[in-house]
């Protein structure tokens, strides 16, 4: 009698977390157009359909990495928040923190960005995103009420607060800008994104 080969198996404890911490690694490594399901399945050792009992096509694969990404990104925020600090050393901690996040993982931080804006992006991706930048915007509305910041949109303000950190952590990303001088010259970037340019 012919023995058939064993199919692979299926169980594999938690395949949608290895399948994600795999996903990580090939972005990391090769960028997210080698990012393969099959790959992946092969990688962590089960047959080429088992990750579609998680991820319907790569897209969904994508789009939960973009928000474990966000709940990572949102955790690190959490824990760096101090309400009880003044807003310059609040914020300070919020943006080191934040570009911390970025300066580990500029792929990851790339992607996540790239889902944001996609039209078919998940409503868990969306609150994910609106619990990082809702926070800050939040704190600018409070400091807005106590007088720390100029009156005007908190969401535009809170645009222009991200995009200064963003901007950095993009610099870091391309390096064009060393990530240890950055981190280390943080407190005088927020300092003067507080208190603008112009001469008082």
């Amino acid at each position: 009698m012919v023995r058939m080969p064993a199919s692979r198996p299926y169980h594999h404890g938690d395949l949608r977390a290895a399948l994600l911490k795999s996903a990580e690694r090939t972005l990391r490594e090769k960028g997210v157009a080698a990012i393969s399901l099959r790959e992946l399945a092969r990688d962590a050792g089960v047959s080429h359909a088992a990750p579609g009992r998680h991820f319907k096509d790569k897209q969904s694969l994508l789009d939960a990495l973009a928000l474990d990404g966000y709940e990572r990104m949102n955790r690190a925020l959490d824990a760096a928040d101090s309400p009880g600090l003044a807003l310059e050393p609040r914020i300070t901690a919020l943006a080191r923190a934040y570009l911390g996040f970025a300066v580990e993982n500029p792929e990851l931080l790339e992607l996540m960005f790239a889902r944001k804006h996609d039209p078919d992006g998940s409503a868990q991706l969306a609150s994910a995103v609106d619990r990082s930048l809702g926070s800050f915007t939040r704190l600018v509305a409070e400091a807005q009420e106590r007088g720390e910041i100029v009156p005007g949109d908190p969401e535009r303000l809170t645009l222009v607060a991200a995009a200064s950190l963003h901007g950095l952590a993009a610099l870091i990303a391309s390096c064009a800008l060393d990530a240890g001088s950055a981190l280390a010259g943080l407190d005088e970037h927020v300092h003067l994104l507080l208190n603008g340019l112009r001469p008082r």
